[in-house]
């Protein structure tokens, strides 16, 4: 389409921070896709003494009409002409339009309407001071001696437990009554053997832990990775829960629908694996699934938020993720997951990278 012809559309804001697109696209621009149009339809058709695919136009037409030829010239068209009406007018666009043909006929003009979510008007606070002031009391991620000693005593309590749980099922099969003397419920502290060489070389795989010293070592390594990240999760979540707090927006509507498909998605996968399936889940929950969408929109719409929020500062402060590093996690996915769109691979990719060089921003404020 000319730069008039996209010019004569018109754009309406609408509540919700949409916008309705009106307009006419040409009939010349609906012909140029009549060829494409009608292999596509040719392509499921049957017709006896032609193979399938290679029916030619007149009698495809004479089978179908022209009706569902021009419907999908018009579907081509608007594909074609939407990305560049949003271009031309400026429109930060979220999600896909609805679509509605409001005039079709041959040699006419094509007129439309497309209703589509677009990125709100949105006013932040002065994030960099709310992270600065909520940095200041960050909790530290050391490790102490108490940590390691309390998840060593856990380590020998399970260790305890699962010993007598088996000592129990040998004497049950045997035909044995266990000893009333014999100690019930939770292990405490005192019942908790003395931590020695010869214990640690039965925990864990074979061969894992020379000795005490070698235990606590690796016990320390390993609290001190989960500290952290424990430590930077809920510190992360601080500094955005502020933020978003203190933000002004406008949510569309579209965001919080695709949050919550987004969990729906999750929860089947999660089914499936276990070879459950989601309308039995729900019955047996005695839940509809109209009652998770109750209990996830406020969940919903604090992660749409977010994602808004960490936008509009990488647009701010003109963050961009590293090419290399892009490309690098692009093709690693891509690898490992063949048939995946790598147009959408790069943008998952380019989101993540950008979102974390946002939140280690915030962090050195």
């Amino acid at each position: 389409m000319t730069k008039d012809e996209l010019k004569n559309i018109s754009v309406e804001k609408q509540e919700g921070s949409a916008v309705k697109i009106t307009g006419e696209i040409p009939f010349e621009h609906l012909a140029r896709h009549r060829e494409a149009a009608v292999k596509h339809l040719a392509k499921d058709i049957e017709i006896d003494g032609f193979r399938k695919g290679n029916i030619p136009e007149k009698v495809l037409v004479e089978r179908v009409g022209e009706g569902p030829i021009l419907e999908e010239m018009a579907n081509r068209a608007l594909q074609d002409a939407y990305p560049k009406i949003i271009e031309e007018h400026n429109i930060d666009v979220i999600g896909y339009p609805q679509i509605s043909l409001t005039k079709l006929a041959m040699d006419n003009p094509l007129g439309f309407t497309a209703t589509v979510a677009t990125v709100p008007e949105i006013k932040l606070p002065d994030y960099k001071k709310i992270a600065g002031e909520i940095n200041k009391d960050k909790e530290s991620a050391d490790v102490t001696e108490e940590d390691i000693e309390n998840q060593i005593k856990d380590i020998l309590r399970q260790k305890t437990a699962y010993e007598r749980l088996q000592k129990k099922a040998e004497q049950a099969k045997e035909g044995e009554e266990a000893p009333t003397d014999e100690p019930e419920g939770e292990v405490k502290d005192e019942e908790l053997p003395e931590l020695t060489d010869e214990i640690v070389k039965t925990l864990g795989q074979p061969g894992q832990f020379e000795n005490v010293e070698d235990f606590k070592a690796k016990i320390k390594e390993h609290l001190e990775i989960q500290k952290k990240q424990e430590v930077e999760s809920a510190h992360r979540a601080k500094i955005t829960d502020a933020i978003v707090e203190e933000t002004e927006m406008e949510l569309p509507k579209v965001l919080i629908d695709a949050e919550i498909a987004q969990m729906f998605g999750q929860m089947e996968q999660d089914l499936t694996r276990a070879g459950l399936k989601i309308d039995d889940y729900l019955g047996h929950m005695k839940k509809t699934r109209e009652d998770l969408v109750k209990e996830w929109t406020p969940s919903a719409e604090k992660r749409a938020k977010l994602q808004l929020v960490l936008n509009e500062i990488a647009k701010q402060e003109d963050t961009k993720p590293d090419e290399t590093e892009l490309k690098n996690q692009t093709d690693a996915l891509i690898a490992q997951y063949k048939d995946a769109d790598e147009t959408r691979v790069r943008t998952y990719v380019a989101s993540v990278l950008t979102n974390e060089a946002v939140m280690k921003m915030l962090e050195s404020q």
